[in-house]
């Protein structure tokens, strides 16, 4: 009777085990392994049984266990040690860590790569700032409030706009178990418009339930229920909560196995599981879905680029020659092609003052673009920006490249410590002293332009390509003070746009009248506001 409660009292603590930790069943993961050496080391002490010797005060086996149990433990302890040991340490898979990443590309100019962009297109809010706004929304609801919390928020595309969007989960225990029909809704933040903050209860006339979600309990837990429907045999990583293009919610997860060892984790494929319903689909990574952002989880893609540049020479390169490392971390950008990319500076090891290029990989396929110009690191862009407001003491967002006029630029928001945007900067990434601070994002653009200007386009002289040189009369002509700058605004004939110059940019904008012939040139782009890149007013030199 003894033997079976021990049996029964085994099985229970393994199903506890097993239905907690959730191991996967496969070559390259330990944790399976691991609670049958925990059940083995358990099973014997109730088999054999301990006692203390009377002389000696030490613990001894009642009877001693079967051979084969010594064999059992033994593989299981070189299964969970010596073989991870063995064939993953990087002194011996250098050449497979550094390969893991795949085939890099190199091109030719990040402006390629980068679509141009309007100013109202540009990412303002960052993800701390949308959970403040998120936080402020549901506090505006008190039943809801008490009963619910947000949950991480994700950056995404939905029909072209760029959204934050966070699902709101059960605050503990209690509010799981009075409510396990779901939470009711989600959040989604406008990364472009911090005023444009909705909780979405409703999609289709039919109301939000998200029943499945991380912190759940029991068989609501996301990464429990998926893998109890068939994938306990696969890795499971990136829980990432997006939204379709008509609103329904769903859980991405990046399903992965181990490609050295124990270790290398690499991207497999897909899982999408309806939030509401707990259907699951499994995808392969070129069939998943458009509307779905990202696979590649950043854990991944920054492991892997830190290894490639690590790795160039081998283990053994105590000299760090061409060694290569990632700035600050990888941010999500969306290219030309509507992509959505991980993209990051790389700096040589030791000299962290500067980048030597740009990486884009592409987060769903992993197809990797390595952009060899030097220019600013993401903190020395923040430094530069946060220096030219220095007075104020605001602290710089995260930077997000985009193609400002053919002009790789960082744009970044200014904030207050209480964390709300005050003011907006852009930086070129080719050389941080080119900097423009605005309370507007077209005050920004502006400044940063007159200032790009003035050094004489040095910095991207491919760019004055895109130039368009217009001789034209003045029919309107107004200053305004920003900053401490003078800019004039000015229309010409038969050219629909409005024109903006600072005196900074030709010492004639300020004398210049309506009726006055100008030749001005400019940077073709996507604004109603043009900014001038030169301005000569030809009337004053026939006086």
């Amino acid at each position: 009777m003894k033997k079976i409660m021990s049996i029964i009292f085994l099985l229970l603590f393994g199903f506890l085990l097993f239905y907690i930790n959730l191991p996967v069943i496969n070559y390259g993961f330990t944790g399976f392994a691991f609670i049958l050496l925990l059940l083995l080391v358990i099973g014997i002490l109730f088999s054999v049984g301990l006692t203390i010797s009377q002389q000696t005060k030490q613990v001894k086996f009642i009877s001693r266990p079967p051979k084969i149990v010594y064999v059992v433990a033994a593989i299981l302890l070189l299964y969970c040690i010596a073989l991870p040991f063995i064939t993953s340490l990087k002194m011996f898979r250098s050449e497979s860590y550094q390969k893991l990443i795949g085939e890099v590309k190199n091109g030719k100019k990040i402006t390629n790569h980068i679509a141009p962009i309007s100013i109202d297109k540009i990412r303002v809010v960052d993800e701390a700032l949308a959970h403040l706004l998120g936080e402020k929304i549901l506090g505006s609801q008190p039943a809801l409030g008490s009963q619910v919390e947000l949950g991480d928020f994700c950056i995404q595309k939905v029909n072209d706009d760029l959204y934050w969007v966070a699902p709101l989960l059960h605050s503990g225990f209690l509010k799981w178990f009075n409510n396990q029909e779901g939470t009711a809704g989600y959040v989604m933040v406008s990364a472009t418009n911090e005023r444009d903050v909705k909780l979405v209860q409703q999609v289709e006339g039919k109301e939000v339930k998200i029943k499945y979600q991380q912190g759940a309990y029991f068989q609501s837990d996301i990464h429990r229920h998926a893998y109890l429907n068939g994938n306990a045999t696969v890795g499971l990583a990136d829980f990432s909560f997006e939204i379709d293009d008509v609103g329904r919610p769903f859980w991405i997860i990046t399903q992965y196995s181990k490609k050295i060892g124990f270790s290398g984790k690499e991207a497999t494929g897909v899982l999408i599981v309806d939030a509401q319903s707990g259907s699951i689909k499994e995808y392969s990574i070129a069939a998943t879905p458009k509307w779905v952002d990202r696979i590649q989880p950043i854990d991944f893609i920054e492991n892997q680029l830190n290894d490639w540049g690590e790795y160039v020479h081998g283990y053994w390169n105590f000299s760090n020659a061409d060694k290569l490392k990632i700035t600050e971390g990888l941010t999500l950008v969306y290219g030309k092609d509507n992509k959505s990319y991980w993209y990051t500076g790389l700096t040589s090891v030791g000299k962290e003052e500067s980048a030597v290029g740009f990486v884009l990989v592409d987060t769903r396929t992993k197809e990797t673009t390595f952009y060899k110009q030097g220019g600013a690191t993401e903190f020395a862009a923040q430094s530069s920006a946060e220096g030219k407001v220095q007075e104020k003491g605001y602290k710089a967002s995260m930077p997000i490249p985009y193609n400002i006029n053919n002009i790789p630029t960082y744009v970044m928001t200014l904030k207050d410590d209480g964390g709300l945007v005050k003011m907006f900067a852009m930086v070129a990434i080719s050389d941080y002293t080119i900097v423009g601070v605005g309370n507007t994002m077209r005050e920004t653009l502006t400044s940063f332009k007159s200032v790009y200007n003035m050094a004489g386009n040095k910095i991207n002289p491919n760019s004055v390509s895109n130039k368009k040189v217009l001789n034209a009369v003045i029919i309107r002509i107004q200053n305004d003070v920003k900053n401490g700058n003078s800019f004039y605004y000015f229309k010409v004939k038969e050219y629909p746009n409005l024109f903006v110059g600072s005196s900074q940019i030709s010492s004639q904008l300020p004398i210049s009248m309506v009726g006055d012939s100008v030749q001005i040139s400019f940077d073709i782009d996507l604004e109603e506001i043009i900014d001038v890149s030169t301005f000569e007013n030809i009337s004053l030199k026939k006086l």
